[in-house]
């Protein structure tokens, strides 16, 4: 059984029912989901995309029993393509090394679900085992380990857990003359408004990061950003604590008018996760990896 849809390579949603008098199952997910409308729902069922726990399709007339697990694969009408590209870096029996481009999301969220990272190297691998061992925002280019197959997993997971690997990022950012470097920056990040977004607040530090200068020049300054913790959107509220928030960053210090509905793709985040480096926990060999794009 495929977790993942090998047509668009979008891994199955999995959902317990509830308890409920709804006569169907069709009745009961609309009523759950009153955002999609019931014709969508129906061209699912027809087409295979709403499955019993071991796989089978099922109908939308199938008795709704309360505790049944249903798969069911998201989609999103018109999802808008992203016209860039990731690059396969390296890739065995166990691991995966992609270089993204900016603006496309590492796995399935909202508005995107068929054009994100993860569905792209299923269907190009057609291992529905694949899994991002890490993620990077949407918004930032650069590297991202995939885990290949279930049996290794843990071991290259612990690596994050233990934080045995040396992440390198780049940025452009405003310059900061006043400023000592190199420079270690702690604070204490809790979710912020909307939900999306993350702030400082007192408290003690949960997030580290260290940055340096690579070049001085003009307004805005080339900085080397190694985050030692890997909180949500950490370098780029860090940075802007500063006084030098990340160039075009729509989110940070504030929100713009309309963040998530750029479509143009002509101001990224000028934000790199540049390079990886650790021990592999499968052969004890080091290992480096390099994006190439340019901020």
């Amino acid at each position: 059984m495929s977790d993942s849809d090998p047509e668009d390579g979008v891994a199955a949603s999995r959902l317990q029912l509830p308890p409920g008098q709804w006569p169907t199952l069709i009745d009961g997910l609309c009523e759950r989901f009153p955002a999609i409308p019931r014709e969508q729902w129906r061209t699912r069922f027809a087409r295979g995309r709403v499955q019993d726990h071991d796989g089978h399709p099922l109908q939308a007339t199938h008795p709704y029993r309360a505790g049944m697990e249903v798969r069911y694969f998201r989609e999103v009408p018109d999802e808008v393509p992203i016209p860039l590209h990731e690059v396969v870096l390296h890739a065995d029996d166990d691991l995966w090394v992609v270089d993204k481009p900016h603006f496309l999301p590492v796995v399935p969220a909202g508005r995107h679900v068929a054009e994100t990272l993860l569905a792209r190297l299923r269907r190009k691998s057609g291992n529905a085992d694949l899994v991002p061992l890490h993620r990077i925002d949407r918004a930032t280019a650069g590297l991202v380990l995939f885990s290949a197959r279930r049996e290794t997993r843990a071991r290259y997971q612990a690596l994050f857990r233990e934080r045995a690997i040396d992440k390198t990022y780049e940025a452009l950012a405003p310059a900061l003359p006043g400023l000592d470097f190199p420079r270690v920056h702690r604070s204490r990040l809790v979710r912020g408004e909307p939900f999306f977004r993350m702030r400082e607040a007192d408290g003690e530090a949960n997030s580290e990061t260290r940055i340096d200068v690579i070049a001085r020049g003009g307004a805005a300054w080339h900085y080397r950003l190694q985050p030692v913790t890997g909180r949500k959107h950490q370098l780029r509220v860090h940075m802007a604590a500063l006084g030098a928030p990340i160039a075009n960053d729509e989110v940070y210090p504030e929100l713009a008018a309309h963040p998530a509905v750029r479509s143009d793709f002509s101001r990224p985040l000028k934000l790199l996760a540049r390079r990886l480096s650790f021990v592999d926990p499968l052969t004890g060999l080091r290992r480096e990896f390099t994006s190439s794009r340019e901020l």
